[in-house]
């Protein structure tokens, strides 16, 4: 910036004008213009200042950075993961700095948004047709099949199992919130048995079909097919689309044959391998989750049948559909990085997936 005010005064420009072309304040330009004049180009330097000068180099505050950026095993360290004080010991002992705080260390972390004491898990593409498959599912929530718009009478359906619902009886009551008091749940408990919730979601007309069974598998999968396709608008639609992943109630041609066979307006539709996140049931799983399942607190398995039985009717009575938004650019995008990945660092996969 200030060789900039330089530059600009040695093609004899006012003060004024370089003020503007920099988007400097008239002051700023006279005050650099004025010390260059005196001094040249030592003028343009910091003047020395006082207080304590600064304890650590740029060069040891960037050796802390690049510690945090790799991984504890290829050091030698035995953890897991990187936190601040640990960080703080390694450059300490590796002599990058001398008596480094864990505050100093969080703070030079913070510049650059690093941290190594987070992470999050991920998995590469499996399925050598991810794409057509991911494709097809996303074209449908589009009101798309096959490159030809769905009709009035054609609807689409997201039908998942959540397993292993818990029926956990605490030993002592839980407590209704207070002043400046959360609810208090007891960490005791008492087994009441586990049950399983299968949800079929109507993507476009925001209606949700559930029932419990003691366990999943392909009777109770079918049976929650016929729940919902014995009722109007299904049973009398064109066709019925069953958006499902490749769980063993459901894989497979077999699966989807099983399903004509038993409803001949009915079309299954499997998600890559992997993939579950493209079935829209998973998002109202997450809702049930969260406002019907935790805090687990029910005497018994009955309870919550129960319980999830009015929460669908409580939720249908006011649902609208979900606003999807991962459409079938955003999953071009997302195979192009990870072809980009896998091309830097091809000892990771050996696999690409079908275009």
């Amino acid at each position: 910036m200030r060789a900039q005010v330089v530059l600009h005064a040695a093609r004899a420009r006012s003060n004024a004008r370089i003020a503007r072309e920099t988007s400097l304040h008239l002051d700023t330009v006279r005050v650099w213009r004025g010390r260059f004049a005196e001094q040249g180009l030592a003028g343009l330097a910091d003047r020395r200042r006082c207080g304590r000068p600064a304890r650590f180099t740029p060069v040891q505050v960037a050796g802390a950075k690049a510690l945090a950026c790799r991984l504890p095993a290829e050091t030698g360290v035995p953890l897991s993961r990187w936190s601040c004080p640990e960080l703080a010991t390694e450059l300490n002992a590796r002599g990058i700095t001398n008596a480094v705080s864990a505050s100093t260390v969080r703070r030079w972390l913070h510049q650059d948004a690093l941290k190594p004491w987070q992470h999050c898990s991920w998995i590469f593409i499996t399925d050598p047709h991810f794409r057509p498959k991911a494709e097809r599912v996303l074209d449908l929530y589009a009101h798309t099949f096959d490159g030809v718009e769905l009709g009035e009478d054609e609807y689409v359906v997201s039908a998942e199992e959540k397993t292993s619902i818990q029926a956990r009886c605490r030993c002592h009551p839980t407590l209704a919130p207070g002043q400046a008091r959360a609810m208090r749940v007891n960490h005791t408990y008492g087994r009441g048995g586990a049950l399983a919730y299968l949800a079929a979601y109507d993507v476009h007309r925001a209606t949700v079909f559930g029932r419990t069974e003691p366990t999943t598998g392909i009777v109770p999968f079918m049976s929650l097919v016929a729940q919902v396709m014995s009722q109007e608008p299904y049973v009398s639609a064109k066709r019925v689309f069953w958006v499902v992943d490749n769980g063993s109630s459901h894989r497979g041609e077999k699966a989807a044959d099983r399903l004509t066979e038993a409803f001949p307006n009915a079309v299954m539709v499997h998600t890559p391998v992997h993939a579950s996140w493209l079935n829209q049931v998973e998002v109202y799983f997450s809702v049930v989750q969260r406002k019907v399942l935790s805090p687990n607190d029910f005497t018994d398995l009955t309870e919550v049948g129960d319980r999830l039985r009015a929460f669908e009717v409580r939720y249908n009575a006011t649902a609208q559909p979900f606003q999807w938004k991962f459409t079938t650019s955003d999953l071009d995008d997302l195979l192009a990085r990870l072809d980009r990945h896998t091309a830097d660092h091809p000892e990771q996969s050996s696999f690409r997936p079908a275009a």
